[in-house]
């Protein structure tokens, strides 16, 4: 249960009330969670970049996103080992005050590069399924590249603040390294991760929805691939719907690994702040519970660097082994070859 605590904090000039939060449970749930998902998302996207590096001829736009996406999922699991350390001993940071800001700045740098880039494979998927003749011209291998270092760019300069508003701090003989900020910094941090929020979450998730839900439309419409069934028999019937299913799973998969984590951080935030002006309006229990939310979520975002490989290769090989067995001579299979390509 949350205590209330009368003290004055010495490091504004505002008086606040603060509460005390018994997260006995995160020193469990994070360091067990942290590292099944080290372990497992370790070896799956090493194995995906040993896939598309020495096993993939050539370079489709499909195989540039995954492999920046592989890139960002490795890269964010390599941070969890020393976040593990952390909280299996308690909140107390062993390291240097840059190395704290470093860790967490590659711990959300590759988050959010792992949102973008996976909003990046859907738009290419929907061009190819909804658009598949315009998709010819605009869709290459050239501007996948361009794209991708505009999105890294994009990343790095949306995160950089990181390196700011991480701070270490000792408190009551232990050294904390904020996931947030230092207290006196909060309000300007919270304008901070709202911005991003909303840049590089709620606009790209929005596109993945939107984007995924108009290609099982165009899917399940009763004409769409009907040259390939014609020839191809159930295979193509069976192939657009193994399509339909990995989609849905896709969607789902984002939804349970991202939306969670950001609403309940973003109820945490508010109330955090709300609290902090006027503490009548939000109680010490509900605070708390927002919190333990928030904490509980955290693996969630993280488990989705495991997903990925799965999801997008099996997506990748189902659609490809399926489509393009048939009917190589006629312009129709042409065509069905390039979208097996976007899927």
């Amino acid at each position: 249960m949350a205590t209330f605590d009368n003290n004055m904090t010495n490091l504004t000039n505002v008086s606040a009330f603060y509460c005390h939060f018994h997260e006995g449970f995160k020193y469990i749930l994070l360091p067990v969670s942290y590292t099944l998902v080290f372990v497992i998302g370790l070896a799956l996207n090493a194995t995906a970049l040993y896939v598309i590096v020495f096993r993939t001829k050539r370079w489709k736009p499909s195989t540039i996103y995954m492999f920046n996406l592989t890139m960002c999922d490795t890269l964010y699991i390599l941070t969890l080992p020393f976040l593990i350390y952390y909280y299996a001993d308690e909140n107390d940071w062993p390291f240097s005050e840059p190395f704290c800001k470093l860790i967490r700045f590659l711990f959300y740098t590759n988050l959010y590069g792992s949102i973008l880039f996976l909003c990046c494979i859907s738009l290419h998927r929907f061009v190819g399924i909804c658009y598949p003749v315009r998709s010819l011209y605009w869709v290459s291998a050239r501007r996948a590249k361009l794209v991708s270092v505009a999105l890294w760019a994009f990343v790095l300069f949306c995160q950089s603040p990181i390196l700011y508003f991480s701070r270490i701090r000792d408190v009551e003989g232990e050294r904390i390294c904020y996931d947030t900020t230092s207290p006196e910094l909060f309000d300007d941090f919270l304008v901070y991760s709202s911005a991003v929020s909303v840049l590089m979450f709620a606009l790209p998730f929005i596109v993945v929805m939107v984007c995924n839900g108009l290609m099982v439309r165009k899917l399940l419409a009763p004409g769409w691939g009907s040259e390939g069934a014609e020839r191809g028999g159930l295979s193509a019937q069976r192939s657009k719907q193994k399509s339909v299913k990995m989609i849905i799973i896709v969607l789902a998969a984002f939804m349970l690994c991202f939306l969670p984590f950001h609403l309940n951080r973003s109820l945490y935030y508010s109330l955090r702040y709300l609290r902090q002006v006027d503490p009548s309006q939000i109680s010490c229990k509900l605070l708390e519970a927002s919190s333990v939310a928030y904490k509980v979520t955290r693996p969630l975002a993280s488990a989705n660097s495991c997903v990925d490989p799965i999801l997008y290769f099996l997506a990748g090989q189902d659609v490809r082994s399926s489509l393009t067995k048939k009917n190589k001579s006629s312009k129709s299979t042409s065509v069905s070859q390039h979208l097996a390509t976007q899927l």
